[in-house]
């Protein structure tokens, strides 16, 4: 029971700490943001991270199941990017970098350690790659639609669009883009089967 109690304590302390530090570094927070260790967050000078309403931030590896390899990561890269991430969402150890745009619809559930990226990082020709940074590669969007559930593992690359609904299988790699109301998954990550229909009243 101490022990539950001191760990509590250590999380709603660690919390504090962790508003104090997004709110100096510029990010836009919706109410009752909740903090499960501290995240690392950094924005680049015009450049913008919002987070929704009610958004679940766990770095803490006692808090979640499963466990996490590192804290919540969000960064943007270079001016002009935008990171959203909706209402009710929650985020478990996650990486999320962002170049150009990246948004997370409301009420999706990102499982441990998921990596969404909008860009390569480095270029794919390789005269300089290892010097040239962000210079001369591509970005493009990447948007998860609502209520979406990622599972642990999984890397969602540039580009794409996750339909509403829809399931991501655990180690995935997401690289085209993945329509509403279904299961996928795989390394290329491929349509499994249609989302069962809710069966309202059926239990």
């Amino acid at each position: 029971m101490v022990t539950k109690v001191m760990r509590r304590a250590s999380v709603v302390l660690l919390g504090f700490f962790g508003f104090a530090r997004l709110r100096l570094a510029g990010i836009e927070i919706g109410q009752r943001l909740t903090l499960l260790g501290l995240p690392i967050v950094s924005r680049v000078p015009g450049s913008s991270i919002r987070i929704g309403n009610r958004v679940v931030l766990c770095s803490d590896s006692r808090m979640t199941a499963l466990g996490v390899s590192h804290p919540v990561i969000l960064r943007t890269l270079q001016a002009g990017a935008e990171l959203i991430i909706g209402d009710d969402v929650g985020i478990s150890g996650g990486s999320i970098c962002c170049a150009s745009r990246i948004q997370i619809g409301p009420n999706s559930l990102l499982g441990a350690d998921v990596v969404i990226v909008d860009t390569d990082f480095h270029r794919i020709a390789p005269q300089g790659r290892r010097y040239a940074g962000l210079e001369g590669t591509e970005s493009k969007p990447t948007i998860i639609g609502e209520n979406v559930f990622i599972g642990s593992g999984s890397f969602i690359l540039k580009g794409v669009n996750i339909g509403n609904h829809s399931v991501i299988g655990a180690r995935s790699v997401v690289t085209s883009d993945i329509p509403a109301n279904v299961i996928a998954g795989g390394n290329p990550c491929r349509i499994i089967k249609p989302l069962p229909e809710l069966q309202v009243g059926s239990q």
